[in-house]
């Protein structure tokens, strides 16, 4: 059997960033055709997970890591490993989590007239590319008043789309919904709202049923313990012994009362990492964790020499970069690349894996039953 004769359902990503929604696309399902980001450590991310990890052989094969602008991105001819498998109207999904920023509260939230706004774009890919279904993603603002005529012009967009030169129609929008990341068993609030559309001759008469919460609460302590066990064990034996183990004791009080507050990747026109505005940070102490800066991670349980400001602050303990992936649902063996704080952006500007998982699975559940009815694999 071929590769194109396989049971499997494709992607197409834009604005992949370091992964986060990629790795839960992955596990519910779909097999990456192409992921595409501008920056160059993000991309890297990727090239060298996906080189590495043995769950993601097919797009070792099969996949364009494409380090460019999304506005340059052809579909006929920037793909080169996975030109063989792309048709238009065949990828099963386009997905995207386009910049943030025009609709953020941390923001000036200037909407379409922010020169980030990439929704045209992955408007006009969705018209070119014809995929069955359509997945964006962004932040909670999005959903505010002040946006209502934007995204009813989305939506317009989606669902008056004129039939292609083969026929294929426009989309049906069943859902532009907030997700609250906690919800779906990540340790952090992190809303985000999500649309999701299928191609006409797609969902006909099927039903779209949007994910339901799936997971029990998980608390900053539950998901840092380990982590923050292993940071503190070169000091137990030594003179910091009793701090250590107070540093571990007050800390552990405090995380065990909440989930962290949203993840902020920072902007990289103004200074280094660290875990956001004055009422994040507000929040972070009142987890035990200090939010003025990010750690650096030891390297093979040595310490790094910084544990005076990093562990043993008067406002507690510093994360990690591994620490904040922890936090925003990404896979333990899941490896950075650049320095501390372009490894730091990487994971606070992600998608949820397991939010994006849960949304992957319920779509698939639509394309299932559209091939069922049609009789085909393909």
């Amino acid at each position: 059997m071929t590769d194109t004769d396989q049971d499997y359902y494709t992607s197409i990503e834009i604005c992949a960033g370091a992964g986060g929604q990629a790795i839960g696309l992955h596990a519910a399902g779909f097999k990456h055709l192409a992921l595409i980001e501008i920056d160059k450590h993000a991309a890297t991310t990727l090239s060298d997970n996906i080189g590495t990890r043995s769950e993601w052989e097919w797009e070792r094969k099969h996949c364009d890591v494409l380090c460019m602008d999304v506005v340059k991105f052809d579909p006929g001819e920037s793909l080169q490993k996975s030109k063989g498998l792309y048709r238009k109207g065949e990828v099963d999904l386009l997905a995207g989590g386009v910049p943030c920023p025009p609709f953020s509260h941390a923001g000036k939230q200037l909407g379409e007239d922010d020169e980030r706004d990439l929704f045209p774009r992955i408007l006009k890919l969705a018209d070119e590319v014809r995929p069955r279904a359509v997945m964006i993603e962004n932040v909670r603002g999005l959903m505010d008043a002040k946006f209502d005529g934007y995204r009813q012009r989305i939506q317009a967009q989606l669902q008056d789309m004129e039939p292609d030169e083969n026929g294929l129609p426009g989309y049906e929008v069943v859902g532009w919904n907030i997700y609250e990341a906690e919800q779906f068993g990540v340790p952090q609030l992190r809303p985000r709202s999500i649309l999701v559309a299928f191609r006409k001759d797609v969902l006909k008469d099927l039903k779209y049923e949007r994910p339901a919460p799936n997971a029990e609460r998980v608390t900053v302590y539950d998901a840092l313990k380990a982590t923050m066990q292993a940071r503190l064990k070169p000091f137990k034996q030594g003179p910091q012994a009793a701090a250590a183990r107070q540093v571990y004791e007050t800390w552990k009080e405090a995380a065990r009362k909440d989930v962290a507050p949203t993840l902020v990747g920072g902007s990289k026109k103004h200074g280094g990492a660290d875990l956001g505005p004055s009422r994040a940070k507000k929040a972070w102490k009142a987890l035990g964790v200090s939010g003025m800066g990010v750690a650096n991670a030891p390297v093979g349980g040595k310490p790094t020499g910084t544990e005076g400001r990093d562990l043993f602050g008067s406002e507690g303990p510093m994360l990690t970069v591994p620490q904040a992936a922890i936090i925003q649902g990404f896979p333990l063996d899941w490896n950075f690349s650049g320095g501390k704080t372009a490894q730091y952006r990487q994971v606070g500007n992600a998608f949820p894996p397991p939010v994006a998982e849960a949304i992957g699975k319920s779509i698939i559940d639509v394309l299932k039953a559209h091939r069922e009815r049609v009789g085909s694999k393909r």
